[in-house]
């Protein structure tokens, strides 16, 4: 795989965020269900995660125009493009179809996503989104390894 010009500050600033979101989240999931449902923990929830997955999805189309040439529209065919350049493992790639999933769910059926779910996500759910990180992290490792031994 060449990838040539990536922009490792945006995908380090994207990670910036979407740590910074991780500790939020992982302060809201130890609230007990009641502080967590009946305050703005919800809501909170909610925005920190939508947009911890943009900022997931902003990375994987940055990295996959570089790589594949093209851009990808679709969240899904990201996840896939990652796993097939092995930026990410295949079973990671899996997972990542499935946050694909979950952030249009978020974003277009909004009005469907219960409180509840939302708490169980952030239970369940949250080192999904640390595998990412900790992937990409490895990935932008090799890449400044390769590209330093190209100068």
């Amino acid at each position: 795989m060449v990838i040539s010009n990536l922009n490792t500050k945006l995908i380090e600033d994207r990670l910036g965020f979407i740590n910074k979101a991780i500790v939020r989240l992982k302060k809201l999931s130890c609230l007990h269900d009641e502080d967590f449902l009946h305050g703005d923990g919800p809501a909170i929830a909610e925005s920190y995660l939508r947009r911890s997955l943009e900022a997931i999805f902003d990375i994987g189309r940055h990295i996959t125009a570089k790589a594949a040439g093209k851009g990808f529209v679709e969240y899904k065919e990201i996840a896939d493009a990652l796993g097939n350049l092995r930026v990410i493992t295949k079973n990671h790639a899996e997972r990542l179809r499935l946050m694909a999933g979950y952030r249009n769910r978020l974003v277009h059926f909004y009005h469907e996503v219960t409180d509840k779910e939302l708490f169980t996500i952030l239970k369940n759910n949250l080192s999904d989104i640390e595998d990412f990180v900790k992937e990409i992290k490895n990935f932008l490792e090799k890449y400044r390894r390769h590209a330093g031994r190209k100068r």
